[in-house]
């Protein structure tokens, strides 16, 4: 099926206008708005075989964060540099500040008619950043849908976690992956087709979708000015945000949803999750499926979402 056609926003971010990108569906008349937040890498067409179906119910939307997909791809600044003009930290209350400026600016939820937040991996992170912060103003969403939630383990705040030759090598590596001689060629051997789809062969364990347009949708954006300087900051994140600190602090419902055979985001940590956090009302694990299930088994994933955006608690 096509893809919704790319709409574009100014955003008036910390370094100044950021044309961001975005996907649109679905009448506004029609029920509370949905808002799609990608994982990293990847951009709103990842929603592609979830937008049209979830549109038949309600508006929805898919942003392109900054940094990725047809957004714009500034230049980026690590907390420790010093600042220089157009740069910004990559980071998850960067995410969430975007996404609640697009929520306010562009979605335009009505009173009474929240919006419903639902990110995978990366993008479950900025969601759950998004709704804090929608929290503390007072304009919380509906709701939070986390599909395989990216855990972060290689934060510093769980290096004791890591194996003791990874806690080890872990000083070296941190300053390797802030110089741009070292990430550029990086990036380029990462970014090659081939490479694309020999990771997706690991997170999509049916194999299914696998396609030449998935490939493409991962691919084209990398080639794009900048696209260097977001993978920096991305892989320099070592110490924001974990899940268990924002769903401590969150008070509308969570529900997770977990491919069971994901190779990098353990289904038994959203279990203990689950068991430890109020807010989350369900967690539902998808078997054989892997990190991307909304994308490898949509005829699966939809119906659920359809389920869980038709209730409010």
């Amino acid at each position: 099926m096509p893809l919704t056609p790319l709409r574009f926003w100014l955003w008036q971010g910390e370094a100044g206008l950021q044309e961001i990108a975005y996907r649109q569906q679905g009448d506004s008349a029609s029920g509370a708005p949905v808002v799609l937040v990608h994982g990293f890498g990847a951009s709103s067409g990842h929603w592609r075989f979830n937008i049209e179906e979830l549109s038949k119910n309600r508006p929805v939307f898919a942003i392109d964060l900054l940094g990725f997909g047809a957004s714009a791809k500034p230049r980026s600044q690590l907390p420790k540099e010093a600042k220089s003009p157009g740069s910004v930290i990559y980071c998850f209350n960067l995410w969430a500040s975007l996404l609640k400026d697009f929520i306010s600016q562009v979605v335009q939820p009505v009173p009474g008619a929240e919006v419903h937040l639902v990110g995978n991996s990366i993008g479950a992170m900025v969601a759950l950043t998004t709704a804090c912060l929608m929290q503390e103003e007072g304009q919380a969403p509906a709701q939070v849908i986390l599909i395989d939630c990216a855990q972060r383990t290689l934060d510093d705040k769980r290096s004791a976690q890591l194996p003791g030759l990874e806690r080890l090598s872990r000083p070296l590596i941190k300053q390797l992956v802030q110089q741009r001689w070292v990430i550029a060629p990086l990036f380029r051997l990462l970014a090659r087709p081939a490479f694309i789809r020999s990771v997706l062969l690991r997170a999509y364990p049916s194999g299914a979708n696998i396609d030449q347009e998935l490939i493409s949708l991962l691919h084209l954006p990398s080639c794009a000015p900048g696209a260097t300087e977001s993978f920096r900051g991305f892989i320099n994140l070592f110490n924001d945000h974990l899940a268990p600190e924002l769903l401590e602090a969150l008070n509308v419902p969570v529900r997770l949803l977990w491919g069971a055979a994901d190779p990098w985001e353990d289904p038994l940590e959203a279990a203990r999750w689950r068991d430890q956090f109020s807010c989350i009302k369900e967690l539902r694990l998808l078997p054989g499926l892997g990190h991307c299930p909304h994308d490898e088994a949509p005829e699966i994933v939809n119906p659920i979402l359809q389920e869980w955006l038709a209730q409010r608690a």
